[in-house]
């Protein structure tokens, strides 16, 4: 027993390791793991890695915190797996909140404070551009999921209601599911053993303060019930998230201006740790009104809507996953739904550049940053205070 312990806490130790030094994205998340995890402390087998990060990306929510959930599930059970999120996530939502809170003080004291983020705003854009082009060559592969990426893209530039975003990824997912005979079959045992207490679970929570907020009114529960519904829905990663949280949050609400998200989202590409770290920002900033304790409900209130209910599903499916994806149709729906999830973050691109000034200043930031990220090896938090730099020295040259 006392072995299992030091386990566990070496584990623990692990992940905040990687929480305070995982910069670079999910490619970057990846190799941290296989080298910490997988080759020096042998948690799992390189195998099981793979299988666990495959799961995680085919459904929604944050992939590298439901893999880090998903090993600790592995390892000590539900428990660990909790207190693993929790230690995962927790660095980089404080960072965020701070980060709201620097922004809410600087605009409160000093008119034009974000005048530092005048190039790192379209910088914003650049990195999005960036993860639209990765996740493309990644995801589209047919001629059926390119139509389905380019009709999601139109839908979500003109209608930009969050209510269109799940009824186009489930109707990409049909349409590409009927489509599985185009997939080859896998033998075994395909009969499914579920236990349905993880998906109650989900469901329960996303219902209950779906009701509690529409009866209260409640901006604390209904904020949560945003993020939490988006945390449902999203598949494809964080850089798909940005269009959902800038049509709710910006457009929709306008509890957010185009300029304070620009600065957040550019903020959280230097942060270490998951990329669903903008949420609290968002979440801080959306309760700004009710002052100190609003920010910091708003934002770990966010943090909690948009990780929970990933880590939910993942604990729901992981039981009978290889069941599970033997079947054809699920396979194929995801073809679908992962082109969707590429037009919406097409569309973001366009959304966010909207109100910017068509100035040459901006488009050089927007294309010089894709530059940088596809031609050379600067890390994401060196680009961005090369940005932070520029946006100060042109305020007092100019």
């Amino acid at each position: 027993m006392a072995v299992r312990k030091v386990r566990y806490y070496l584990y623990l130790k692990d992940v905040i390791l990687l929480s305070v030094t995982a910069f670079g994205g999910p490619q970057a998340f990846l190799a941290m793991i296989l080298d910490l995890m997988v080759r020096k402390r042998a948690y799992i087998t390189e195998s099981e890695l793979w299988e666990l990060n495959a799961l995680c990306q085919v459904l929604p929510g944050p992939t590298s915190t439901q893999t880090i959930s998903a090993i600790g599930y592995r390892i000590g059970g539900p428990a660990l797996a909790y207190l693993s999120l929790l230690v995962w996530i927790l660095p980089a939502t404080i960072l965020m909140i701070a980060a709201a809170f620097l922004i809410d003080f600087l605009q409160e004291s000093t008119p034009g404070a974000l005048s530092f983020a005048k190039f790192i705003q379209p910088m914003a854009i650049g990195f999005i551009i960036y993860a639209a082009q990765k996740t493309i060559f990644k995801m589209v592969k047919t001629a059926e999921a390119t139509v389905l990426m380019m009709l999601a893209a139109f839908i979500s530039f003109f209608y930009h209601s969050p209510y269109v975003f799940p009824i186009l990824l489930f109707v990409g997912g049909l349409v590409t599911s009927l489509n599985y005979k185009n997939h080859p079959r896998e033998k075994g045992d395909k009969k499914l053993r579920i236990s349905w207490s993880n998906f109650y679970l989900w469901a329960g929570i996303l219902v209950f303060a779906a009701l509690l907020g529409a009866l209260t009114k409640n901006q604390s529960v209904l904020l949560f019930e945003n993020f939490y519904r988006n945390g449902s829905l999203i598949f494809g990663g964080g850089q798909v998230l940005v269009p959902y949280l800038y049509t709710e949050f910006v457009e929709f609400k306008r509890f957010l201006s185009s300029q304070e998200f620009l600065t957040g989202y550019a903020i959280s590409q230097g942060m270490p740790g998951p990329t669903f770290s903008i949420s609290s920002y968002v979440g801080a900033l959306s309760m700004r009104e009710y002052g100190v304790v609003g920010l910091l409900t708003g934002g770990f209130i966010a943090a909690a809507g948009i990780f929970l209910p990933g880590t939910f599903l993942i604990f729901f499916v992981i039981k009978f996953w290889d069941q599970l994806k033997k079947y054809r149709p699920v396979r194929a729906a995801l073809e679908g739904i992962n082109a969707v999830s590429c037009g919406m973050l097409i569309a973001a691109a366009y959304l966010l550049f909207e109100p910017l000034d068509a100035n040459l200043f901006n488009v050089l930031a927007i294309f010089g940053t894709y530059l940088l990220l596809n031609f050379t090896r600067l890390s994401s938090p060196v680009i961005i205070i090369i940005g932070v730099l520029a946006g100060i020295g042109y305020n007092l040259i100019f």
